[in-house]
């Protein structure tokens, strides 16, 4: 991709979104060496208008941006870059740079948690030893879990409503992954049907 530089001024604006959340989490900016340094190493760098330097985020906190996907707007002169952070990206401690008291698009962060837990190898992790007894045993649980929900959908304590429909939530993306599937497999196909 050939980027426009030259129209403002050498520097381009850089959006920065958690691929999984879905949340923006800053903007910075961008000269052409911070681009290409960015692209080589997969990890984002910017240029400091401050400091008339380049800087990579996270490499005093270690608080990396790894990128994901790199789209340039229709113009050429703005990036969005999707990453995977590796803890928070404020300066502040914050997850994000823009106060957000919103949790939409925890679900592709928590889809991503549970690879993880799938992944890895500790014998302590519920996720890890349902997912290893196989796709009927968690099928199963999501019946269970669906059941239970029914149940507290006929009484009237929220608290036990919602956290029944965060089980069956948590077991229903188990189980995307034990048949190879994504949440955004599910997604396109309520999109599709709204249209």
């Amino acid at each position: 991709m050939k980027l426009d530089f030259n129209k403002t001024n050498g520097l381009i604006p850089v959006v920065i979104q958690d691929t999984y959340s879905l949340k923006v989490l800053m903007l910075g900016y961008m000269n052409e060496e911070a681009y290409e340094k960015t692209v080589a190493e997969q990890r984002v760098t910017f240029f400091s208008r401050s400091r008339n330097e380049l800087w990579t985020k996270g490499a005093t906190s270690g608080n990396y941006l790894n990128v994901v996907q790199i789209l340039p707007d229709c113009d050429n002169d703005t990036l969005l870059i999707t990453v995977i952070p590796e803890g928070p990206t404020c300066h502040t401690g914050s997850e994000t740079c823009f106060k957000s008291a919103t949790n939409k698009g925890f679900l592709y962060k928590l889809e991503q948690i549970i690879e993880e837990k799938i992944s890895g190898e500790d014998p302590t992790s519920y996720t890890n030893e349902l997912y290893k007894r196989g796709i009927n045993k968690v099928a199963q649980k999501v019946g269970e879990e669906a059941v239970e929900l029914i149940i507290e959908a006929k009484d009237n304590d929220d608290s036990l409503f919602k956290n029944e429909a965060a089980d069956l939530l948590y077991h229903f993306l188990i189980l995307l992954k034990a048949k190879n599937m994504k949440l955004e497999d599910i997604e396109s196909i309520l999109q599709e049907r709204n249209r």
